[in-house]
């Protein structure tokens, strides 16, 4: 149901700044395409579709368009997570070598720079809620800015051709960059957690997700691949071109693209033998808005409750002191970056504002304070970012009037 701006607390004419802002982000060839939802009170108050799903065949943005999500499938497997630690299988600070005994004799660098330095015993063990602070001290290997982070990129640790157990066990292999809950390094951490999710459970992450998620949230289009009836829907996804413009990313394989978005990151028509909880999903705005609402609703949606208000509550709060963390006046809660102090980030928002972007740039975010949702689709992946999610979050808010 959408309501009138007004009837909500927003301003219609405030939030054609929005429209305008989306709109010029198209018209310079910065982005092929944009979707954007804002909700408040818990109905929806602005839909905005801009530019174009497919440069090449002129296609224009459609509202039901598919998107890959990439990091915003860290809040979807963390909620599995505390799903599971509700129904008492764990507590947050077990360690994770309880359920993943590949995580037993794990080793961590005495110099991170130098990937040939001595590895020390650990101090004390991962726990489950380092990984999801990402304050494990694991790698990733998106980049090549630490001599760890190269390993893992040199040992193409983000391939889709193996499963989550035998992801595990190549990542057990490696040292740590620091001692656990040292410190917010961002890392493979969630997809441990897919497999901690599966091991638990007994199921193949997908299926969890599917029948304990998707389902009851009514997430009809949210999953690890495209169907073929749905691959019309499915938007491209760009990169700069180096003489200017946007380069499909699909055609960069063939040219030894040296980013891990490509193969199966790119092409969803397959699900892949890596059920990726830190980036593998493929949604929808509407479909992510429910979700999004779920977790503003304390965890429940239209009857449905998948997770009680107190654990919610848990989740959603700062669990790392401003020193661990990186971005000053946010903190990380349990698979979430959360607001403490808005002045610091320069964002017009209430304390406990929490949320999280992908890759592609797509974002969304939860204003506790104001009951305001937003979920943002865009298609583009870059080393160098674009301030779309931010400018998003800064015309939501500053259309409430009441």
């Amino acid at each position: 149901m959408t309501a009138t701006p007004e009837s909500l607390g927003m301003s219609a004419a405030r939030l054609q700044r929005l429209d305008a802002a989306m709109q010029r982000y198209v018209d310079r060839g910065l982005v092929a395409g944009v979707v954007t939802l804002l909700a408040r009170h818990g109905q929806l108050v602005h839909r905005g579709c801009y530019g174009q799903m497919d440069l090449d065949s002129a296609r224009p943005m459609r509202e039901d368009a598919l998107f890959r999500i990439f990091s915003m499938t860290k809040p979807i497997t963390s909620l599995a997570v505390m799903m599971l630690f509700e129904e008492g299988y764990f507590q947050l600070g077990f360690p994770v070598s309880l359920f993943l005994p590949e995580f037993a004799g794990l080793t961590v660098l005495s110099d991170p720079a130098n990937i040939q330095s001595e590895r020390l015993p650990l101090e004390r063990p991962i726990t489950i809620v380092d990984l999801l602070t990402h304050s494990s001290g694991l790698a990733y290997g998106l980049d090549r800015l630490t001599p760890l982070d190269a390993a893992f990129a040199d040992a193409d640790m983000l391939r889709m051709d193996e499963s989550l157990a035998e992801k595990i066990t190549r990542i057990a292999e490696f040292p740590l960059h620091h001692q656990p809950g040292l410190r917010h390094t961002y890392s493979i951490a969630t997809d441990v957690l897919g497999r901690l999710v599966e091991v638990i459970s007994g199921e193949r992450l997908d299926q969890f997700f599917q029948h304990r998620i998707f389902e009851p949230l009514g997430m009809e289009d949210t999953a690890f691949s495209v169907p073929p009836e749905k691959l019309e829907r499915l938007a491209a996804l760009y990169t700069p071109a180096p003489g200017g413009g946007l380069l499909d990313l699909s055609r960069l394989e063939a040219q030894n693209n040296p980013s891990f978005i490509k193969g199966a990151w790119v092409d969803k028509r397959q699900v892949p033998a890596f059920l990726s909880g830190g980036a593998g999903l493929v949604s929808s705005a509407a479909d992510y808005m429910r979700f999004a609402q779920m977790l503003a609703n304390h965890g429940t949606l239209d009857g449905v409750r998948l997770l009680g208000r107190k654990t919610l509550e848990l989740m959603t709060s700062p669990h790392l002191r401003p020193e661990q963390f990186y971005i000053p006046g946010a903190s990380y809660s349990l698979g979430l970056t959360v607001l403490t102090d808005p002045a610091r980030t320069l964002l017009p928002a209430s304390p406990g504002s929490y949320g999280g972007g992908g890759a592609a740039h797509t974002d969304f975010w939860v204003d506790p304070g104001e009951e305001l949702c937003g979920v943002l689709m865009v298609q583009y992946a870059s080393p160098n970012p674009l301030p779309l999610g931010l400018d998003f979050k800064v015309l939501a808010e500053q259309a409430i009037v009441d």
